[in-house]
């Protein structure tokens, strides 16, 4: 298993130089990379200049971290045609961009709208039979979640558009700080991880407070409160045990999983290596330097018993 960092917060701050030695600074091998401005930007096509693939290959090399991830958003769902097949052609360069750098994992979203459910999953599964034999050809493992305000949040229905594939270049993520919108605010950690499966590949670490609890969000003008999902969603991305998540819940389920071995397993049924642990806080980046090496301590404890 493999515990990344998601340099979210680090890329806003700093230089991909620093960013990656911050990383290394902090105890960590792996770099989860989320969507930064010079590299895979929230729904524009991919850049990664040439000088920007030599900084970041160079911080690389002399802190010996690795690129565990790339992170991608893009409108794959639509809701229009236009905007899936932009999608399509920013995924196919992201793939090109994995590839050489030697990143065999790509993680992402579904990418809709929750006011048009119908369209953005008929949109999606177009997407996934245009995209899916570049991702088998490529060796590339790409990991899908459900995201607040996205068009489907469960993470059964979400599990089971991933299994329909039947593909061992297809794995699920679950995000900690999204899973009271999975079951709607039951948080049942246990269930949902075990519903994942084999196909589980990927957890994201962060707590948050649970939304369907009565001011555990207070959000204006009042009626937003009282409204459902096509109007508002909101969460948060901790430090573990700043929020409602049952994270001794996780660790348990994920030891009894073996999550920590599944893919190094001869049978193993996913293409991309290790499965991988992803702290993946964003709240509070003057609290980052303690709490970054909080969450690596506590993630090597509860699964590697270190």
């Amino acid at each position: 298993m493999k515990i990344a960092f998601d340099v979210d917060v680090l890329a806003k701050q700093m230089s991909i130089n620093d960013m990656v030695h911050q990383v290394a600074d902090w105890g960590y091998k792996y770099i989860e990379q989320s969507p930064h401005p010079r590299i895979n930007p929230f729904y524009k096509h991919p850049l990664f200049s040439k000088e920007c693939e030599a900084e970041y290959r160079k911080a690389l090399k002399e802190t010996g971290v690795e690129i565990s991830s790339f992170i991608v958003v893009y409108r794959w769902s639509g809701p229009t045609e236009e905007q899936r097949q932009h999608a399509v052609k920013n995924w196919r360069k992201i793939v090109e961009i994995a590839v050489n750098m030697g990143v065999s994992v790509i993680n992402t979203e579904l990418s809709g709208d929750p006011n048009q459910q119908e369209i953005c999953n008929g949109m999606w599964f177009k997407s996934m039979e245009e995209l899916l034999p570049l991702f088998e050809k490529e060796g590339i493992r790409v990991e899908i979640q459900s995201h607040p305000y996205d068009f489907c949040e469960l993470n059964n229905e979400t599990c089971d558009m991933v299994k329909s594939f039947r593909s061992k270049n297809l794995g699920y993520v679950y995000s900690a700080p999204h899973g009271f919108f999975y079951d709607q605010g039951k948080g049942d950690v246990r269930s949902m991880l075990k519903y994942a499966g084999e196909d589980l590949t990927h957890v994201l670490f962060a707590d948050t407070f649970n939304q369907t609890l009565d001011c555990r969000y207070i959000a204006n003008p009042p009626w937003l409160n009282s409204q459902g999902k096509a109007d508002i969603t909101i969460h948060q991305h901790l430090a573990m045990g700043e929020g409602d998540v049952d994270f001794p819940g996780i660790f348990e389920t994920l030891r009894e999983m073996d999550f920590v071995n599944k893919q190094l397993k001869p049978d193993a049924s996913k293409v991309g290596g290790d499965n991988i642990a992803c702290v993946s806080m964003f709240g509070f980046p003057e609290k980052m330097a303690v709490q970054a090496v909080e969450a690596r301590e506590r993630i090597e404890k509860e699964l590697l018993g270190r």
